[in-house]
C-alpha cells in the first residue's frame, strides 16, 4: 500500500463514516421502530382469534420471507412509478426494510407472547380487562424481556441490509465507497474500509445489546 492510497484511504474514511451517520443508521433505527411496532401487531392479530385477520397477516409474512429484500425494493422503487406511485429512494428502502423487520421479528414476538403462561391473561379478564389491554398492559412486557436478544440481533443484521438500499440509488455507506473508488479505482481497499465501519457500528450495537441485556437481567 503506497502513500498515495493511505491518504485516499484516511480521507475517504470521513466520508463513509458520515454516509453511515447520515443514511445507514437513521434508516436502520426508523426502519426497525416501524418494522418492530408491525411485528408486535401482526403476532397480536395471530394470536387473537378472528380468523380472517389472522389469515391477511399470514399471508403478509409468507409474501415478505419468501422473497429476496432486492426484489422488494426492485418492485417498490422501480416498479410503482409504472402504476403512478413514485417514492424516492430513502421512504422505499424505509417501507421494504420496515415490512421485512415486520414479518420476520413478528415470528420472535409471537413465540415470546405464548410463552408468557395462558393463566395471567386470564387473570386479566378476571380484572375486567379486555384481550389487547391484557396482551398490552400486562403479556406484552414480559415477553419483551424473552423476545430482546433476537430481536437484538435482528437490528444488527438490519444495519448490513442497509447496504442493499445502494441497489435504489439511495448515497449509503456502500454506494459512497462505490462513488470514490470509480474516481480513485483502488476498490479492494474501499470495500475493505466500508466493511470496517460496518464492523464498527454493529460492534458498538452488540457491546449495548450485551449491556441492556445484563440490565435486564437484573430486574427480574
Amino acid at each position: 500500500m503506497n502513500e498515495r492510497i493511505v491518504t485516499e484511504l484516511i480521507e475517504s474514511f470521513g466520508k463513509l463514516f458520515w454516509a453511515g451517520v447520515k443514511v445507514s443508521i437513521p434508516l436502520t433505527v426508523t426502519s426497525f421502530s416501524a418494522g418492530l411496532l408491525i411485528a408486535f401487531l401482526v403476532a397480536l392479530a395471530q394470536i387473537a382469534k378472528v380468523p380472517i385477520l389472522r389469515r391477511l397477516v399470514r399471508i403478509y409474512v409468507w409474501i415478505i420471507r419468501c422473497t429476496p429484500m432486492i426484489v422488494q425494493l426492485f418492485v417498490v422503487y422501480f416498479g410503482l412509478p409504472s402504476i403512478g406511485i413514485t417514492l424516492n429512494s430513502f421512504f422505499s428502502a424505509w417501507l421494504v426494510m420496515s415490512l421485512s423487520v415486520g414479518a420476520y421479528c413478528s415470528e420472535t414476538v409471537r413465540a415470546a407472547i405464548e410463552s408468557v403462561p395462558a393463566g395471567q391473561l386470564e387473570a386479566c379478564y378476571c380484572d375486567g380487562l379486555t384481550f389487547w389491554q391484557g396482551m398490552i398492559y400486562v403479556i406484552v412486557p414480559q415477553a419483551l424481556r424473552t423476545a430482546f436478544p433476537p430481536l437484538s440481533n435482528s437490528i444488527i443484521g438490519l444495519v448490513k441490509d442497509t447496504s442493499l438500499a445502494y441497489s435504489v440509488a439511495l448515497v449509503e455507506i456502500l454506494a459512497t465507497a462505490q462513488r470514490i473508488a470509480a474516481r480513485t479505482y483502488d476498490y479492494f481497499w474501499l470495500y475493505m474500509e466500508a466493511g470496517l465501519i460496518y464492523l464498527i457500528i454493529c460492534s458498538v450495537l452488540t457491546i449495548l445489546q450485551s449491556k441492556a441485556e445484563k440490565a435486564l437481567e437484573r430486574r427480574r
